[in-house]
C-alpha cells in the first residue's frame, strides 16, 4: 500500500497511528542483541494474546512505567503487593495472569542468562547468529521449537504464535512484506554484498 509520502509499507501499518508508523519503519524487524530490549518485547508479547500488536503498542510507555522500566531485577522482586497494584493500574492490560506470568518469565529470563552468559546468545543460537527471511506466516518450525523449549523451562503465555511474532519483532526474523520499501532496502542490500562477494 503506498503512503502519502511515496512508500509503500506493510499491510498492517496503520496510516493514521503515527506510533504504530514509526515502530513499523524503526524498530519492527531491526536485530537486537540488548538484554534489556529483548526482555521489555518479550513481556509486551505476551501481553498480546488474544489482544491486537497494536493495542498492546499503545501502551508501551505505561507499562515502562508500571514494570520499572522492564529492570530485570526489579520484576524478579515482586511479590503480592506490586502484583495487586499492578492488577489495579488502568493504563495497563489488568489481567492477572499475564501479569503473573511477567514475573515467571523474567525469573526465568535471568536463569537463562545465566546458563547462555546472556538471553540474547540464546536466542540467536537458534539461528546460529542468521536472520531469517520470510513473510505471511504466524508460525514456523523456528518458532515452534522456541516455544516448547522455553515452555519447558517454566514460562507462559509464550506458543508458537506469541513467539513468532516476537522473533519478528526483534530482528530473528525478517518479515517486511515483498512491496515494503524496507523489503526492497533489504534486498538490494543482500543483492550487493552477493555481487561484491562474487567480484563481480
Amino acid at each position: 500500500m503506498e503512503w502519502a509520502d511515496g512508500k509503500c509499507r506493510c499491510w498492517w501499518a496503520n496510516p493514521t497511528n503515527q506510533r504504530y508508523t514509526r515502530y513499523h519503519g524503526e524498530e519492527w524487524g531491526v536485530p537486537v542483541h540488548d538484554d534489556h530490549k529483548l526482555l521489555e518485547m518479550l513481556i509486551l508479547e505476551s501481553f498480546q494474546a488474544g489482544l491486537s500488536w497494536e493495542c498492546v503498542l499503545n501502551k508501551q510507555e505505561a507499562f515502562g512505567r508500571a514494570f520499572d522500566n522492564f529492570d530485570l531485577e526489579a520484576i524478579c522482586a515482586y511479590g503480592e503487593d506490586k502484583i495487586k497494584e499492578l492488577k489495579e493500574n488502568p493504563e495497563i492490560i489488568r489481567n492477572k495472569l499475564k501479569i503473573r506470568a511477567a514475573i515467571t518469565n523474567a525469573r526465568i529470563f535471568r536463569e537463562i542468562q545465566k546458563e547462555y552468559g546472556s538471553f540474547s546468545q540464546y536466542l540467536w543460537h537458534w539461528t546460529e547468529g542468521k536472520v531469517i527471511y520470510e513473510n505471511h506466516l504466524t508460525s514456523s518450525p523456528l518458532s515452534d521449537a522456541v516455544s516448547e523449549d522455553l515452555k519447558k523451562r517454566g514460562m507462559k503465555f509464550v506458543g508458537t504464535t506469541i513467539i513468532y511474532a516476537y522473533l519478528q519483532a526483534v530482528g530473528v526474523i525478517y518479515s517486511h512484506e515483498d512491496g515494503c520499501f524496507l523489503a526492497r532496502q533489504v534486498k538490494d542490500y543482500i543483492l550487493q554484498k552477493e555481487t561484491n562477494h562474487a567480484g563481480i
